[in-house]
């Protein structure tokens, strides 16, 4: 039986079809308040206020045994997108979305593995200025094998990227490779950890002319084909400088120029017809990296390319007027680099959990997103089952860039079968505070990680790898 507590008095919470249902107004309340004006809500008020970082709410909950339990959040969002924090036994903290709404939507929070015995779980403010209902606990159902297609999109992809798309299935829900962004981040790892990433995160950011004419150079694509050769998987994101429009201020140099509030860049209006000349600046940046895929593509290189990353936060200029204009632009770059460049050795990846924002199960190889919860070493498993909803769990399911790598135990326990992580660089990796060492090299040494040693040979992927053996 799972009980709540508050105010030290024990109330049962109320059951419906399986779900265990947590009134906000009963739980231990910290910087909110109850409040009763917004019609809709369950029992006799929701809770709102959350309007500072310590500002949360606590719930305190019982389970008769360890066991795993999916979470779900009731809530209202009159004040736009947020983002919400769930801690649980106050270990470290799973970031959850709350889409803008003025009704009473119930959002799924992912999962939460209950001890036996008592238990917290905790929503902290994160972007703060929404109101919460309740919660709700229903025991999860242990999932089937997977469904993905390891199909690439492109009906004339060649055999490399075929061989990479059939190998992540080969191993999802099963191993998860290990990432690093950053060549020298990577080489960090190698000298300090005692292991090779099995992935290596490289960026086309300084390859185009809006950056070029700055004196921005890069060794990127150099660095990718010499680890690919060590028998390394190679995945490419593109911080996209605008065109134009550059501010090239104190306050938004150059250089920041991928970011929405440092350039007057409208994607929007670059989009309207193709004949307008920021259009075709757009199109020339485009085929600038085709050059770059080119020489990846000669090299027998595929590459997991993951252009308009984070898009729905709107801090980058492609997502900056909403869905529409970035799906616009994720076709268009699909179209000129495989139809138009005859590029064929592209693994496709989407990086976003929202449903408005996806271009469609026909344009894309994987789904991913990024995730930065600093003391957080778990599952992230409600971004995992957003990501795993959006496409029926018919895409294979990425954490692109992490800031805390995860514990393979949890990732395990909680059914979130990332296949690969990346870890952002600088001192994401090598800082001690969002991973120590000794915890580094733990997660590494895991069974369940697998490093470039134990991938020799992927590309022939009936041919037992070194963890098989």
């Amino acid at each position: 039986m799972l009980v709540t507590r508050a105010c030290g008095l024990v109330a049962i919470a109320g059951t419906v079809l399986g779900q265990t249902v947590y009134e906000a107004e009963s739980a231990v309340l910290n910087g909110v308040t109850i409040g009763t004006s917004v019609a809709g809500f369950s029992g006799t008020g929701y809770v709102e206020g959350f309007d500072t970082a310590t500002d949360s709410i606590s719930f305190n909950v019982s389970s008769s045994a360890s066991k795993l339990y999916d979470l779900s959040i009731v809530y209202n969002g009159p004040y736009g997108d947020k983002y919400t924090t769930v801690v649980l036994n106050d270990v470290g903290g799973s970031q959850v979305s709350l889409p803008a709404t003025t009704n009473w939507t119930t959002v799924s929070a992912g999962q939460v593995l209950l001890n036996a015995g008592s238990n917290s779980i905790q929503i902290q403010s994160n972007w703060g200025w929404y109101l919460i209902d309740s919660i709700k606990l229903a025991p999860s159902v242990k999932r089937g094998a997977h469904k993905v297609t390891t199909t690439p999109i492109n009906k004339n992809a060649n055999s490399d990227a075929k061989a990479l798309l059939k190998y992540l299935g080969s191993i999802y829900g099963k191993k998860i490779l290990s990432g690093q962004h950053d060549q020298d981040a990577l080489d960090w790892v190698t000298n300090n950890v005692g292991k090779t990433p099995a992935i290596g995160g490289y960026d086309f950011m300084d390859y185009t002319e809006s950056r070029k004419t700055h004196g921005a150079v890069s060794t990127d694509v150099d660095k990718a084909i010499a680890f690919a050769k060590k028998g390394g998987i190679i995945t490419f994101q593109w911080h996209w400088g605008a065109p134009t429009g550059l501010y090239d201020t104190a306050d938004h140099p150059w250089y920041s120029g991928f970011y929405t509030d440092a350039t007057d860049f409208n994607i929007e209006t670059a989009l309207k017809d193709t004949t307008n000349a920021n259009y075709t600046l757009l199109i020339k940046d485009i085929d600038t990296i085709a050059i770059e895929l080119k020489k990846l593509q000669a090299a027998a290189v595929p590459i997991i390319f993951r252009p308009l990353h984070e898009a729905e936060g709107a801090w980058f200029w492609w997502g900056a007027k909403g869905p529409e204009p970035a799906k616009k632009l994720w076709n268009i770059l699909y179209d000129r680099l495989t139809k138009y460049h005859k590029l064929n050795n592209l693994i496709w990846e989407w990086n976003s959990a929202a449903a408005a924002w996806y271009p469609g199960n026909d344009k894309v190889d994987l789904v991913s997103a990024d995730t930065y919860n600093q003391g957080d070493h778990g599952p992230v498993s409600a971004t995992y089952n957003s990501l795993l909803a959006l496409t029926n769990d018919t895409k294979i399911i990425a954490a692109a860039e992490i800031g805390s790598v995860m514990e393979p135990d949890q990732l395990q326990a909680y059914q979130a079968d990332w296949v690969y992580f990346a870890v952002w660089s600088g001192e994401f990796i090598s800082g001690g505070s969002w991973n120590s060492l000794d915890l580094l090299k733990r997660i590494y040494a895991s069974d369940y990680v697998l490093t470039l040693d134990e991938i020799q040979g992927w590309k022939k992927t009936t041919k037992p790898m070194a963890w098989e053996a």
